[in-house]
């Protein structure tokens, strides 16, 4: 591993025997506290996670979505904790409109987090569930100063949520978001959280916080109902890979976006890669083109996995990459069209300890604070990932009950000759997929230290497909880059478009006496923090 820190964040690389990293330190210290209290890295990174809901709402809620990796010691085991569509959804439901809402209750699909929680606790956990509400509790009763990157984005996000169900009262009780600095508490989201910390979750889909989720739904003209709560479960699920020079990366399969990742490196595979330049317009070029690719397929072809036309093995095959690779020019900037495969506002974690469990977890309202419906008294923001279904006919994401859509979070992780290698992320939808495999090229090929990696310049193709720099990447590598027909736009410095990585790398070897030790870095793009115990 190289230790050198070529990318001027002021960060240098945490190196720990237990660690937690994720986008707000507040949220790394619950976690690594659970630690302390005798927990594992499944105990801290689920104190972190809900500690998250408190203390970076901008990004998720109680009624978020989440997906998680984790490394027991010998396996590595999936969890997709993401819901599911309203019984009573259909395509007639929404046929005056070209596309899904983005907000309101006809974006809110059932939330996953909780159902996620609880399965982590049970298999995993050592520390008993109520134990890892703690914090996020004394947090959101008694108050903590709001970070200047959370201040920046409510104060955005508020200007389009102003009007939807429920957000007014919780989040603008004064009339205007809350400024950096300035006290924030949140005593129903407390409550809240006591009741499902003491009820194990049952309260949530079952219980007191189901009748209010479903009464409110009904009064705003939603969906949702008691028995859409009830049926939900979160799934354990076998992780998809790829092999990329001697590592194995691992993914969420669909309906999570992790496969464009896993596809693009593949690509990546049969082009010239070697034969560019650390840093060049050369590489980047082809790094781009290969997740241009890679992103058509994911848009045309995945889905509830149910629903599916093709399978992750026929889109990840090696043939299939090929094929897809022979379209790209080496010189030149591409559009592409999806291919036929054979038929046969995000927040992000990760934890490790010292006997070699380590977990990546990711937690997500999607669009910053979600549908921006909040249940009156009880300081639930509901997510709005119905709005990533589709309305075109026959199209397997096609919005449906009961179904799944297709996600754009996704949690990732490395290993090599069948142990541990790295857990990692970066959030910040569709950037998701792009963020993992910069971050392997980065760490894989170049080498470079967990730190190092989060602080390069990062490039992204943006939701409507124009490319986007961040403003450190050099000018003759943008100037390279429009010479080979790219149309870019840099971006401002304190642009917040590009994501936020944390990874947890481990060292090589272990000591008797203490176990496995880690090296992490967390992006300087948020407020977050590594922390070590």
């Amino acid at each position: 591993m190289d230790w050198q820190q070529p990318f001027q964040s002021g960060r240098k690389p945490l190196l720990a025997r237990n660690v937690v990293s994720t986008s707000q330190p507040l949220a790394a210290q619950a976690g690594i506290a659970a630690i302390a209290r005798g927990g594992n890295a499944v105990d801290a990174a689920l104190a972190t996670a809900i500690c998250l809901t408190v203390v970076e709402p901008t990004m998720n809620g109680i009624g978020a979505d989440n997906f998680a990796l984790i490394w027991d010691g010998s396996k590595l085991h999936g969890l997709n904790a993401s819901g599911r569509a309203p019984a009573a959804w259909s395509p007639e439901r929404f046929k005056d409109l070209s596309k899904m809402p983005e907000r309101g209750w006809d974006t809110v699909t059932v939330p996953g987090a909780v159902s996620g929680w609880v399965a982590l606790s049970k298999k995993f956990g050592k520390l008993p569930f109520a134990d890892l509400f703690k914090d996020a509790i004394r947090h959101a009763r008694d108050g903590f100063p709001v970070g200047p990157t959370v201040a920046r984005q409510w104060a955005t996000q508020s200007v389009d949520l102003a009007d939807v169900p429920g957000y007014r009262q919780a989040f603008l009780p004064k009339g205007q978001p809350p400024k950096a600095g300035e006290i924030w508490r949140f005593a129903d989201q407390a409550t809240t959280l006591e009741d499902i910390a003491a009820t194990g979750g049952e309260s949530f889909y079952r219980g007191r916080l189901a009748k209010a989720i479903a009464s409110f739904a009904k009064e705003c003209g939603g969906a949702m109902t008691e028995a859409d709560l009830a049926s939900h479960q979160a799934d354990w699920v076998e992780p998809i890979s790829t092999n990329f020079r001697g590592h194995d990366i691992h993914e969420i399969p669909p309906n999570g976006q992790g496969i464009a990742a896993l596809l693009a490196l593949n690509i990546l595979s049969h082009l010239p890669y070697d034969q560019t330049a650390v840093g060049s317009p050369e590489r980047m070029h082809l790094e781009i083109e290969a997740m241009r690719v890679s992103f058509a397929d994911l848009y045309a072809h995945i889905a509830d996995p149910a629903h599916m036309r093709v399978t992750s093995e026929e889109i990840l095959s090696d043939s299939y990459a090929a094929k897809r690779a022979s379209l790209i020019d080496v010189r030149k900037a591409g559009q592409y069209s999806a291919g036929s495969p054979k038929v046969g506002g995000t927040v992000y974690l990760c934890a490790s300890d010292a006997s070699g469990m380590m977990i990546s977890l990711i937690q997500s309202n999607f669009k910053g604070f979600g549908s921006g419906v909040v249940v009156p008294g009880t300081g639930i923001a509901l997510q709005n990932r119905g709005s990533g279904f589709v309305l075109t006919p026959d199209h397997p994401n096609q919005v449906a009950g009961g179904k799944r859509p297709m996600h754009t979070i996704i949690p990732a992780f490395m290993t090599r000759d069948g142990t541990a290698e790295m857990a990692f992320g970066v959030m910040g939808g569709n950037m998701q997929a792009q963020g993992h495999m910069q971050m392997v090229l980065r760490n894989v090929v170049e080498g470079r230290n967990p730190q190092a990696c989060a602080d390069s310049p990062r490039w992204r193709i943006n939701d409507v497909g124009d490319l986007m720099l961040e403003k450190h990447v050099p000018q003759a590598v943008v100037d390279g880059l429009i010479a080979m027909g790219h149309k870019p736009t840099v971006t401002p410095a304190d642009s917040l478009d590009f994501g936020s990585a944390q990874l947890i790398q481990k060292l090589e070897g272990e000591t008797q006496a203490g176990g496995h030790a880690y090296a992490a870095g967390s992006d300087p793009r948020r407020d977050g923090q590594a922390i070590g115990y």
